[in-house]
C-alpha cells in the first residue's frame, strides 16, 4: 500500500463505526466514510468542530458545534491548500493523494527538462500546483467551474499565477478527443475520474463502462518518452485487479504499479483505506 504519512497539518485521529474523525490544522472535522467498518468506540471526548450527517433521502449537511472558519489554510510540506465545508462531506482535498504529489514532484524534478502535464478530472488542483511546483506546465480540465475557480485560490497562494498553467471547464472525452485532433502531446497526464457524472453540457460519464476508452484516448497524447501516467479512483466498483489488466494491456512495455492508498490512524497502528492509484512509467 501507498501510506500519505508525510502530513504535519493533517491527521486522521479515530475511526469507528462508519465515521471518521480528522485533524485539519486544528479544525477537527468528524465526517462519514463507508470503508470503516470496525468498532473503536464513541467520539465523546474530542472537541469537535463540524461533523456531517448523511440524508435519509441523499446528501447531508454540516453542523458546527463549535466555531469554525468559512475556509482555512493548510500546509503539505512547501505547499498550501484552501480548505472548506463543501456539500456531500468533501472539503477540497485529498490528503491520501499525498504520496502521488511526492511521486509526480519527483519525477518532474528528475526528468531535467521542460515537461507538459495534463491533469484530467482536475478537482480544485492539489497536483497542478504540485506539478507546477517541481517546474512543469499544466493544462488542467474540469467540468465545473467553480472547481477550477478554487485551483486559481489554490495555485495563487502558492505564488504560482505566472507559471505556465491553462485552466478549462470542459467535458474530459471531448477535450481529450480534440487534442488528438490537434496533434498536442502531454509527458505526463494525471487524472481522476468519478464513477459518474456528467460533463459541463451534460454529458454522462461511467467509470465501469468508460474508462479504458479514456485510457486509450489519453495513451494517444502521451509522448514517447512520457514520464507518468496517474490514475486515481475511488469506486468499489473497479477492483484494484481490474485497473492493472487495463494498463497492462493498454501499456506492454512500461512498468505498472497498482496499490492502496491509504492514510495512517493514530495511535492504533491501522490504517484507512482511500481508493486505489495506477501508475504507469518509462522507467
Amino acid at each position: 500500500m501507498l501510506v500519505s504519512n508525510n502530513w504535519q497539518d493533517y491527521k486522521i485521529l479515530k475511526t469507528s463505526k462508519g465515521m471518521k474523525l480528522e485533524n485539519w490544522k486544528n479544525i477537527l472535522l468528524l465526517r462519514p466514510d463507508p470503508v470503516v467498518t470496525w468498532d473503536l468506540g464513541s467520539f465523546d471526548d474530542y472537541k469537535i468542530n463540524a461533523i456531517y450527517y448523511r440524508s435519509n433521502s441523499g446528501g447531508g449537511h454540516w453542523e458546527n458545534k463549535l466555531k469554525t472558519p468559512e475556509s482555512w489554510i493548510i500546509n503539505y510540506q512547501d505547499l498550501k491548500f484552501l480548505i472548506k465545508e463543501m456539500g456531500f462531506k468533501h472539503t477540497g482535498l485529498f490528503p491520501e493523494q499525498a504520496s502521488n504529489w511526492d511521486f509526480e514532484m519527483d519525477l518532474i524534478k528528475k526528468a531535467n527538462r521542460d515537461i507538459k502535464v495534463l491533469n484530467l478530472f482536475a478537482y480544485t488542483g492539489a497536483s497542478t500546483v504540485a506539478c507546477l511546483k517541481a517546474g512543469a506546465s499544466v493544462v488542467h480540465v474540469d467540468s465545473s467551474k467553480g472547481m477550477i475557480e478554487w485551483a486559481k485560490e489554490n495555485v495563487k497562494l502558492n505564488h504560482l499565477e505566472e507559471k505556465s498553467v491553462r485552466y478549462l471547464v470542459d467535458d474530459v472525452f471531448k477535450f481529450v478527443k480534440r487534442e488528438i485532433r490537434r496533434g498536442n502531446k502531454y509527458d505526463a497526464i494525471i487524472m481522476d475520474p468519478p464513477s459518474y457524472g456528467r460533463g459541463a453540457n451534460g454529458e454522462v460519464w461511467s467509470l465501469e463502462s468508460d474508462l479504458e476508452e479514456l485510457i486509450k484516448l489519453c495513451k494517444e497524447l502521451l509522448t514517447d518518452n512520457f514520464i507518468f501516467l496517474i490514475i486515481n479512483t475511488y469506486s468499489t466498483n473497479l477492483p484494484k485487479v481490474s485497473l492493472e489488466n487495463i494498463l497492462k494491456i493498454n501499456f506492454k512495455k512500461q512498468k505498472i504499479l497498482v496499490d492502496d492508498l491509504c492514510l495512517p490512524i493514530e495511535g492504533d497502528n491501522i490504517y484507512l483505506p482511500c481508493g486505489i492509484t495506477g501508475r504507469v512509467t518509462n522507467e
